[in-house]
């Protein structure tokens, strides 16, 4: 008997109670430009149609691979479970209310066949209604460097997109149940500090993610925000060894920078640019990004921030008139 290939990407996609939009994510990623994938679908203790749903396309294609769990043991258990049954090099994630475009799989893994350096490819991201009409549409950054800094306080890799090398995943023990509605910044960290992998974002949108009112990331509570903070704590004690309060608060702190004061926008470009040479001295980012990191900051902050002379002729004026 011929033993039958790996596919190249095994696609891992978890649904609890997920029957509203699950037939139209399922058919995002059979109806792929890319073939040479398998589709892992893990039911975690759904109570509602999803796995008649899932069984329904098993029939129709032989891609269709689906692990049903006993009781609901949460999203990263579901997620581990997928990726212990993968066969692909890569992991590509998906979940059971978005839509993965045609070419999604086909662009992700050319460029992860192109770039060994890099682990975790996202893709650029369009924020949808339930009824698939356009909410926002972020500037992800590209580039490694811009990832890195942006884990701090920004917009990094939207998860239901990302593409992983299943050997980096394996590396660091897969998702972490411990951390709920943070599971995706805790294994971002993971990978970035104990395996030094490289990040990037395709330039192209490729994934729409839904926001509805059962959407886990809509839906995030005070301890998942708290998580995701003490995650950006350690991080910052990884770099600096401590982690002064108003510096934190400076960094984490999402407000836009033209509405803070003078001094605040020069105390937080002073720590960007402390966080950044860090990054660098950890090797987490390559020494020749150093410009990239800058030119970020220069536009994050000293681009809005009032130059002395503005200061000086905005004084003159309020006191002369002239």
């Amino acid at each position: 008997m011929t033993a039958v290939p790996a596919p190249l990407v095994s696609v891992v996609m978890p649904v609890y109670n997920g029957d509203e939009f699950l037939a139209e994510a399922i058919e995002s990623i059979l109806n792929q430009t890319f073939t040479d994938f398998e589709f892992i679908i893990v039911d975690d203790g759904s109570q509602d149609l999803s796995a008649e749903i899932v069984r329904g396309y098993m029939i129709q294609d032989d891609r269709v691979h689906f692990i049903q769990l006993d009781e609901n043991m949460g999203n990263a258990f579901a997620r581990n479970a997928g990726i212990a049954a993968a066969n692909g090099v890569y992991i590509a994630t998906m979940d059971c209310d978005d839509v993965s475009l045609p070419q999604r799989l086909e662009r992700q893994a050319a460029f992860m066949e192109s770039c060994p350096r890099i682990g975790v490819l996202g893709a650029r991201t369009h924020y949808v209604d339930k009824d698939m009409n356009l909410l926002l549409s972020p500037e992800e950054p590209l580039q490694h460097a811009l990832i890195c800094i942006n884990f701090i306080a920004g917009s990094f890799l939207a998860h239901p997109g990302t593409m992983f090398r299943r050997s980096l995943l394996a590396a660091v023990g897969n998702y972490c149940a411990d951390y709920a509605t943070a599971v995706d910044l805790h294994l971002y960290l993971r990978l970035l500090t104990e395996t030094k992998t490289r990040f990037a974002n395709t330039p192209e949108v490729l994934i729409l993610y839904r926001l509805h009112d059962s959407n886990i990331s809509r839906n995030l509570d005070a301890d998942g925000r708290a998580r995701r903070l003490r995650l950006r704590r350690w991080m910052l004690q990884q770099l600096w060894n401590n982690t002064p309060e108003a510096t934190f608060e400076r960094l984490t702190d999402a407000r836009p920078m033209h509405t803070r004061s003078w001094i605040e926008r020069w105390s937080a470009k002073r720590d960007y640019k402390r966080l950044a040479s860090a990054l660098i001295a950890k090797e987490w980012v390559d020494a020749e990004d150093r410009q990239l990191l800058l030119g970020h900051i220069d536009r994050l902050i000293g681009n809005l921030s009032p130059r002395l002379w503005q200061m000086f002729v905005h004084w003159r004026r309020h006191h002369f008139g002239r």
